[in-house]
């Protein structure tokens, strides 16, 4: 739902990255920039998504939540936006991994960028936990 009332769309969805696209339209604050909370929620969104798609693929079903997150803002994002989640280094993915088939969940730390007109706007940092069904 929170996709649709921000009008995010998906650029790109692969192993390797995920890249999120919205409008400042229907994210827009009171200075004309980018709800803070709107930033965050796009950033959150695509990696979670990566951490879903790279799961499923493996035939994984379960749940996907964010534990811990947190956005550094670098300057006000004027215009429509993006958010790419890139996939982490193969060891701690291997490790994630290895952690989810033994416990039945596991912690993974993933990052975004937030980019508009090409230049960084905020960075996140989140945990994310899976949890076996």
């Amino acid at each position: 739902p929170i996709s649709a009332a921000h009008g995010i769309t998906v650029v790109r969805a692969g192993p390797e990255r995920v890249r999120l696209a919205a409008p400042l339209e229907e994210n827009i604050n009171h200075f004309g920039s980018v709800f803070g909370g709107s930033a965050s929620a796009v950033a959150i969104l695509a990696a979670w998504t990566w951490l879903h798609l790279r799961l499923s693929a493996r035939g994984w079903t379960g749940r996907v939540v964010i534990q811990r997150s947190e956005v550094n803002y670098l300057r006000p994002t004027t215009a429509d936006f993006e958010a790419v989640c890139e996939a982490p280094d193969a060891r701690n993915w291997e490790r994630f991994v290895s952690t989810l088939e033994r416990r039945g969940r596991a912690r993974l730390p993933l990052y975004t960028t937030l980019l508009c007109d090409g230049e960084e706007t905020a960075h996140f940092e989140g945990d994310y936990v899976a949890l076996s069904s």
